[in-house]
């Protein structure tokens, strides 16, 4: 909005200068000129980048200061005695550069009277005011339509992404709930977690195509397969990716994935549902931990709180079955899964960064083709071990093994759209969700009964795993907020006292006197 504001105000300075007379615009300016605005009042639209709109801005400054430069020289006067010419005899004119910047209308025209011109000086001093408080008005008409169009926008964008939010946090958590629950009921019949853990992460080769066609169906301009495979391949470096960034990136990244799904399988065995995901929203703690001592990250006292909560209710849940040995091992195993995404996610962040929806995908992807490719030959050493052994191929349950599969990979991709169209914390909000939904399942199920002990360790975990959620800067914004109550009340004190003061001034003047309150 600024930029195009400065531009309007500089390309109408030099279209008044040239009806003036002070300089000239070729037709070829006029036909830049045009076609520039047009892109920008597109580019203002679409909310594209302020790049190519800084770019035409100096450059119509450029043109607008190249022209003032010359254009002090080239004054005329009015010789005693000789007739003034229609446009400028007579007049001495100057364009301020300061003018552009300093005042919010066209650049600013300084006309002195010369010799016997003065009637022709007045009548050009009032065509350039004319002049000037019409684009004054048009520019402040346009820039205030422009506010309330630009508030109209923004207001309809968070209207959006709030209705979007309450979709993906239902969506999320759902999913999650559902993924735990059919975990829960595959058990019953078939009890191999390392196998579901490699069937359900070669699932994940199918999200970059998931992307892809989600591009197809919303992007205006259409690329390639190969070309968006290449374009998201930029997260492993300029050069895409290669075998070597293939093996030295992907290997870690798969091995953490592979063991924090196995082990949080495992945990499943040993514990509830409800136990086993209000745990492991202790890995949000860890994150912190592991981010405050690698990555150097800001210190912040609530979330050393968070974490000494979070721990608070780990050996609470484990008190909760009076140290059971089944329960001890089943809470090692969720703070575990928990310990393993808390290292996955900080290095992620330390190596590779930040990442966008497409990049995202084609990660997952890579991980889903790496444990296809070298991870495959562990189910098989564990079945002919008979460490995890079955009758059949068709014995297997595949109904619970596919919807297990669909429904974590849904969940994947539904935490790395809902960043892309909602807000972050609205996403984390959906992962602790899923601790009352299991809750409210297994409480159906009457699988769980829960005790004084274990009801306080869950909502310990999840005060701790909100209070991670906090910003950084969360101390300012609670004093701005409490600041703003406090004038609010005094505003409203100040109205309070002053409405007395009016019935007693009305009452004064009826009486023939006036009363003047003491405040």
């Amino acid at each position: 909005e600024l930029f195009l504001d400065l531009f309007h105000k500089l390309t109408s300075g030099r279209q008044l200068a040239a009806s003036n007379g002070l300089c000239s615009i070729s037709h070829k300016e006029q036909e830049v000129w045009k076609p520039r605005h047009n892109i920008l009042v597109k580019m203002r639209k679409e909310d594209k980048s302020l790049v190519w709109l800084i770019h035409s801005t100096l450059a119509s400054y450029t043109q607008v200061t190249n022209f003032l430069g010359t254009s002090r020289s080239s004054v005329t006067r009015c010789k005693p005695g000789a007739n003034c010419p229609s446009s400028h005899s007579g007049i001495s004119r100057q364009l301020s550069p300061l003018s552009v910047t300093e005042d919010s209308s066209a650049p600013i025209l300084e006309l002195q009277n010369r010799g016997s011109s003065g009637v022709c000086g007045h009548r050009v001093e009032r065509q350039n005011r004319s002049a000037d408080d019409g684009t004054q008005t048009h520019s402040e008409n346009s820039s205030q339509e422009n506010r309330i169009k630009a508030r109209c926008l923004s207001c309809t964008s968070m209207v959006l992404k709030g209705i979007w939010g309450l979709l993906i946090i239902l969506s999320v958590s759902s999913s999650w709930v559902g993924t735990t629950q059919i975990v829960k009921i595959t058990y019953k019949n078939f009890y191999c977690p390392f196998f579901m853990t490699w069937f359900s992460t070669n699932w994940n080769i199918m999200f970059f195509p998931v992307y892809y066609s989600g591009h197809l169906a919303t992007a205006q301009e259409k690329q390639s397969p190969m070309k968006k495979f290449r374009e998201c391949s930029r997260i492993f470096g300029e050069d895409g990716l290669t075998l070597k960034l293939f093996l030295k990136r992907t290997a870690p990244f798969s091995i953490l994935w592979t063991l924090t799904n196995y082990l949080y399988l495992l945990a499943l065995k040993k514990l509830t549902a409800t136990d086993v995901s209000a745990l492991f929203c202790c890995n949000k703690a860890f994150v912190f931990l592991l981010s405050w001592i690698v990555l150097k990250d800001r210190f912040m006292g609530v979330r050393i709180v968070a974490a000494i909560m979070a721990i608070t209710g780990i050996v609470m849940m484990a008190y909760a079955d009076n140290f059971h040995a089944d329960s001890i091992v089943g809470v090692a195993f969720a703070v575990g899964s928990a310990s393993t995404s808390a290292l996955y996610k900080v290095l992620f962040k330390m190596f590779l960064g930040s990442a966008n929806f497409g990049e995202a995908a084609h990660f997952v992807s890579t991980l889903g083709f790496f444990n296809l490719i070298f991870i495959s030959f562990t189910p098989v050493i564990l079945y002919f071990t008979k460490v995890e052994h079955w009758s059949s191929f068709a014995a297997l349950p595949w109904g619970c093994l596919c919807g297990m599969a669909g429904l974590w990979l849904a969940f994947n991709i539904l935490v790395n759209v809902g960043v892309v169209l909602t807000y972050p914390i609205l996403i984390s909000i959906g992962t602790v969700l899923s601790v009352p939904g299991n809750a409210a399942v297994d409480l159906l199920k009457q699988e769980v009964i829960f005790n004084v002990v274990r009801l306080a360790a869950t909502i310990i975990i999840c005060i701790g795993f909100l209070l991670m959620l906090l910003p950084e800067e969360w101390d300012e914004i609670t004093l701005r907020f409490i600041n703003s109550l406090k004038e609010k009340k005094s505003e409203e004190h100040m109205d309070d006292v002053t409405d007395p003061s009016v019935h007693l001034r009305g009452r004064g003047r009826a009486n023939g006197t006036v009363s003047i309150p003491l405040a």
